[in-house]
């Protein structure tokens, strides 16, 4: 019989072929500042996966905020809309508003696992404690956001409570991490945010390094060296892409010209080698509704629609190099400890300068023999993998849920529109133009990898007990 040893590697090994999380940033406010429903929501998750081109792949959500808006503290309605149309989600709590704001946040985080808990198997990709914080806090950050962001150590701090909050939950596992610019996880001073989360989510804009050559010959280039300086920081955590993409209509930004010819380039050159393979949510699916910001990112325009502005298909798109895979695979939910049990199988933000209002996520899960039979669904890479679901039939124990969030919902302050447009917001030549505020939540993932991973972990205690 295999040692426990032995089976721990393959069960890792397993689990890392599954596919990563992949989606899109959603805010909780159009641009004219309405407050999306559940509706809203559900409408455009569905057009998300049903997007042409892509093989149904865009089924995750990113969120900013945990606060629906026109609420104190309830639930952002993107969560039951998630529920009914399986959208995985990676949650969000907005931490640039001050501490009574992220007191409403936690406060929804709460009733989330009080309302929710029973049904979020599989549709929590982990929680994001902030968005853009360590960059707002900065002079170039404070000139272009109504908010102070938040210190190292108050983000510290907020993630101390987010880990109490959800300890003996159903989201006890979800895996908790921090979203921001790259150029501010390079800076020693915002190292003990790095140390304190389990994974790190990187914004990345080349379109906006306009302190550098940033023709779109060069943005496959400025975007690998903002993720490996990123990964070289990161201590061997895994590095998940929260923010990019490559506006279709608005202003030269330096060399960099929008268009959709030029969106669909960086969409092959820069997202098509990661899809599948490394957790992305896109920047973006929609920010152009009812008004069209400049620039704009989105894949689709004002209405709703699955035609895209331009071809979101892989098929023709040359493989990444080793180099690339390799990065590629520390991003992935299986870079955390699989838990193997001892006798038993064990979801864009747009950038907005004005208002929190975007996000997507993932979820996660654990499996265990006392649990119910369940099935679990592998998200497939665009154009690199069935994107078909994945059935595996196994025991699957209640995923935990988390999420990340850049946008505030209905805890800003008064006086500000929580989840308004995604436009972004940043400082010229940093690459972090976007920063929104809290707004969507994404899909389950289960435990500390994906549902499909913990059940390659059971199949594989199966197979060893035979």
């Amino acid at each position: 019989m295999p040692s426990s040893a032995s089976l721990l590697t393959l069960a890792t090994a397993v689990s890392s072929a599954a596919a990563a999380f992949q989606g899109f940033n959603y805010g909780s406010t159009f641009t004219d500042g309405r407050v999306k429903s559940q509706q809203d929501f559900e409408a455009e998750f569905k057009t998300a996966a049903g997007l042409e081109g892509t093989k149904g792949g865009f089924t995750s959500a990113r969120l900013y905020t945990m606060v629906q808006g026109g609420t104190p503290n309830d639930p952002i309605s993107a969560i039951p809309a998630a529920i009914s149309t399986k959208t995985s989600l990676l949650f969000g709590l907005w931490a640039s508003a001050g501490e009574a704001s992220f007191k409403n946040e936690l406060a929804a985080l709460q009733k989330t696992i009080d309302q929710y808990c029973g049904k979020l198997d599989g549709l929590v990709a982990g929680i994001s404690v902030g968005s853009e914080d360590l960059y707002r806090i900065s002079p170039i950050g404070q000139a272009a956001s109504p908010d102070p962001g938040a210190s190292p150590d108050t983000l510290v701090s907020y993630i101390k409570q987010v880990r109490d909050t959800i300890k003996g939950s159903c989201l006890q596992d979800a895996p908790i991490g921090h979203v921001d610019t790259w150029t501010v996880y390079v800076n020693e001073t915002n190292k003990p945010v790095i140390d304190a989360v389990d994974w790190v989510g990187m914004d990345a804009y080349p379109y906006y390094e306009n302190t550098k050559p940033n023709e779109l010959s060069n943005a496959k280039s400025l975007f690998q060296a903002a993720l490996d300086k990123t990964k070289g920081v990161s201590g061997g955590k895994p590095v998940w892409i929260t923010e990019t993409g490559w506006p279709v209509s608005g202003d030269k930004s330096g060399a960099a010209v929008p268009s959709p010819k030029n969106a669909k380039v960086f969409w092959d050159e820069v997202g098509c080698p990661m899809f599948g393979k490394t957790n992305v949510w896109w920047f973006t699916l929609q920010d152009g509704s009812p008004t069209t910001p400049n620039p704009a990112f989105g894949v689709i325009g004002s209405e709703l629609t699955t035609k895209p502005l331009y071809d979101l298909s892989c098929d023709n798109v040359d493989p990444p190099p080793s180099s690339t895979s390799k990065a590629s695979s520390s991003s992935q939910p299986s870079s955390t400890a699989v838990p193997v049990p001892s006798s038993s199988g064990a979801q864009t933000e747009q950038p907005s300068t004005t208002t929190p209002g975007s996000g997507s996520g993932s979820s996660t899960g654990s499996a265990s023999n006392s649990a119910p039979a369940a099935t679990t669904t592998a998200q497939g890479g665009n154009g690199s993998s069935s994107a078909a679901p994945t059935t595996v039939s196994t025991v699957v124990a209640p995923p935990p849920v988390g999420g990340n969030s850049s946008s505030a919902g209905g805890s800003v302050p008064p006086g500000t529109n929580p989840g308004a447009s995604s436009q972004p917001t940043g400082a010229t030549g940093t690459g972090s133009q976007p920063t929104v505020s809290p707004s969507n939540i994404p899909q389950a993932a289960a435990g500390r990898v994906n549902s499909f991973g913990a059940a390659a972990v059971a199949i594989v205690m199966a197979a060893a007990v035979v």
